[in-house]
């Protein structure tokens, strides 16, 4: 229900007196409007949600001028290009600085033989990856998986390659790349071998994961870290399977990390020869003890090397959700998850551990002993769980919202201090710019932003991030746009509401909200992120404007006050008395006062004045005055204004009567 906007008498009643208002009306809208109160009550903790909402209206944006039902996104840090991978083309986007996105296509169609039917004909691009002898484009290709190389906006086929494309576009699929080396979770026969495994499919020598070391994996993300020692070099995945617990109290899923060896060659024996030997998986827990809520499913993951270069304080971002589409974020390191693996017993395993240990990488590539590949093969799952960071191993924050992809810019504001700026997707096609500050043990989480990118509503397919361009390019199957970091011009109210923003992206200059990276001179920021307001020269927000409404006497009225930060508490006041109040996580955009028969006592002045902690602001200033009064002020002010000219002629002949006088 949207309510009148203030100014305008509630549409059954018109703005002349009324002299008996029908009470079922009445009732109807005070029950919608309590409907609709206890709507935005049930959408989450106040403080989880984003303070504000906006859309984005940019121009950077481009249409596929078609539904794209499953797409692959591909850019390089710095390029204004994107490359989109869809049914049959692969899309190629420019958004070059100050001027209008543009578009090209190029033509990968799948070489079609014998098929099911419509869809098996597709060739659904589902890989796109930089190699030293251009793009590689890989495809379903009418269910023969096959690659070409992508120069100058020609397609070359690379023939049939199983193992880089899946089958069918929804499969669940991974493929990691390093040097000459290719790691795929992709199956290579279409029928046989159904049990999903980790593959190295091109390398030194091929390996796969044995089929009894994971149960029904669905893989996150891949990625190989580089330690102190070559040899020691690890490939870590994430993934979520079925939980081996089947009590029916117990979780669905069970979301793990795995580590192998790089340089694993595989066993000595003739069952593991041709298996990774250093297989090891461990629980990634995410769980709020002090409410009890348990984050189960992991959804993505982002990775955030530390700046200085040490792996071991690498940050791992993990989205989690539980049965109620609730989410979660933690925050690991890759030292915690080395240690676990270095040093945990085997869980279930009872006997001494066979020596070299368990998931050990060995020097020289030697072959690791059949005694030690047993014991992993058969107890894969150490016994200690990956924790989250901080003393409290608690989540970096949990939300009613539906989170389903991360990533993480890593900046730094105008003095000097760190942020961490998390970008989250939801399941309603938003986007949530979430900042962490501080240290983990002391740090502060705010969700400063909703962002709706797309002008068609969509589920958003994927998201990367720029940070040398300081952009998010974002797709759906209708669109890809490009969405600046530093959306400063959105925050209102002045140096107040720029600094509440709490956006380390932005700052006040004299008289505007500006980007801290297109001021030419140090901006003014907030040192305090409790009360940010009191940076500001001016110790208080201007005062809304007056404005007047003129109505009869039993008239039903609304007056409307759009509560544009979800934090702070909005309040109609008549005179000294609250009327009305608007709690923080209201979802509806305006917090509605309903004034049901207007008597001589609620005419006057009406403030709606928003609370955020310690900062007070004056959001609308209304007066409705009797319509007698406004119409002898009306009168008053056409007097006025017939007079001026009348003395404006009568005054200089009295003043030259008098001269000759």
């Amino acid at each position: 229900m949207t309510p009148p906007p203030p100014g305008r008498a509630a549409p059954s009643a018109p703005r002349a007196r009324v002299l008996s208002p029908p009470a079922w009306s009445g009732l109807l809208l005070r029950l919608l409007l309590l409907l609709w109160a206890a709507a935005a009550s049930a959408q989450g903790h106040p403080r989880s949600g984003p303070r504000i909402s906006t859309v984005w209206k940019g121009q950077d944006r481009v249409d596929f001028g078609q539904a794209e039902p499953h797409t692959v996104l591909f850019h390089e840090p710095g390029s204004s290009s994107v490359w989109v991978g869809g049914r049959g083309k692969v899309y190629i986007f420019d958004f070059p600085e100050g001027k209008n996105a543009s578009v090209r296509t190029v033509s990968v169609n799948s070489t079609k033989g014998a098929c099911l039917d419509k869809q098996d004909c597709e060739n659904y691009i589902t890989l796109l990856e930089r190699r030293s002898e251009g793009l590689l484009v890989c495809g379903t290709n009418a269910r023969r998986p096959s690659c070409w190389t992508l120069v100058n906006d020609t397609a070359m086929s690379l023939g049939e390659m199983r193992g880089y494309a899946p089958f069918s576009p929804d499969e669940n699929s991974l493929v990691l790349f390093e040097g000459d080396e290719v790691y795929s979770t992709i199956r290579k026969q279409e029928y046989n071998g159904k049990i999903p495994r980790f593959r190295r499919i091109r390398g030194e020598n091929e390996l796969y994961t044995s089929d009894t070391v994971m149960q029904n994996p669905q893989f996150i993300k891949a990625t190989i870290v580089h330690q102190d020692q070559a040899y020691d070099d690890k490939i870590y995945y994430f993934f979520r399977e079925d939980n081996p617990d089947k009590n029916p109290e117990a979780p669905l899923n069970v979301s793990r990390v795995a580590q192998l060896c790089r340089g694993d060659q595989g066993g000595e024996s003739s069952l593991s020869v041709s298996k990774w030997n250093t297989f090891l998986k461990a629980m990634l827990v995410c769980s709020d003890v002090a409410t009890n809520k348990n984050f189960n499913r992991l959804q993505d993951v982002f990775l955030l090397p530390d700046p200085s270069g040490q792996w071991r304080d690498t940050r791992v971002y993990g989205v989690f959700s539980n049965p109620w589409n609730y989410s979660a974020v933690c925050v690991y390191s890759l030292g915690d998850i080395d240690k676990v693996f270095r040093t945990s017993s085997l869980k279930g395993y009872h006997m001494g551990l066979p020596n070299p240990r368990p998931g050990k990488c060995l020097p020289d590539q030697q072959p690791i002993p059949t005694e030690t590949f047993q014991v992993a093969d058969s107890h894969p799952e150490v016994a200690q769980r990956v924790e989250p960071m901080g003393p409290l191993k608690t989540p970096l924050f949990h939300s009613k919202y539906h989170y389903q992809k991360v990533v993480v810019h890593r900046m730094h504001a105008s003095h000097g201090e760190p942020f961490n700026v998390l970008y989250l997707t939801t399941d309603r096609g938003t986007i949530h710019k979430v900042v962490e500050s501080g240290e983990r043990e002391h740090n502060l989480v705010f969700n400063i932003m909703e962002i709706q990118p797309f002008h068609h509503a969509a589920a958003i397919q994927a998201i990367s991030l720029d940070t040398e361009r300081r952009k998010l390019y974002v797709s759906s199957q209708w669109e890809v746009i490009q969405v600046p970091l530093d959306l400063c011009e959105v925050y209102g109210g002045g140096c107040h509401g720029c600094l509440m923003s709490r956006d380390p992206y932005c700052g006040w200059d004299q008289d505007r909200c500006v980007s801290i990276y297109n001021s030419q001179r140090p901006v003014l920021q907030a040192i305090n992120p409790m009360e940010p307001h009191k940076e500001c020269p001016s110790p208080k927000p201007d005062e809304a404007p007056l404005q007047k409404v003129s109505l009869a006497r039993n008239s039903r009225y609304y007056l409307s006050c759009p509560m544009e930060s979800r934090h702070a508490t909005y309040s109609w006041r008549h005179e000294e008395n609250i009327e009305q109040s608007c709690e923080p996580g209201h979802q509806s955009p305006s917090c509605i006062l309903f004034i049901e028969n207007l008597t001589a006592r609620q005419y006057g002045h009406y403030r709606c004045e928003a609370q955020e902690g310690s900062y007070l602001r004056e959001a609308q200033h209304w007066e409705l005055v009797p319509e007698d009064r406004a119409l002898a002020e009306q009168l008053m002010g056409r007097a006025r204004a017939l007079a001026a000219p009348f003395w404006l002629g009568v005054l200089p002949t009295l003043a030259l009567g008098l001269l000759v006088h």
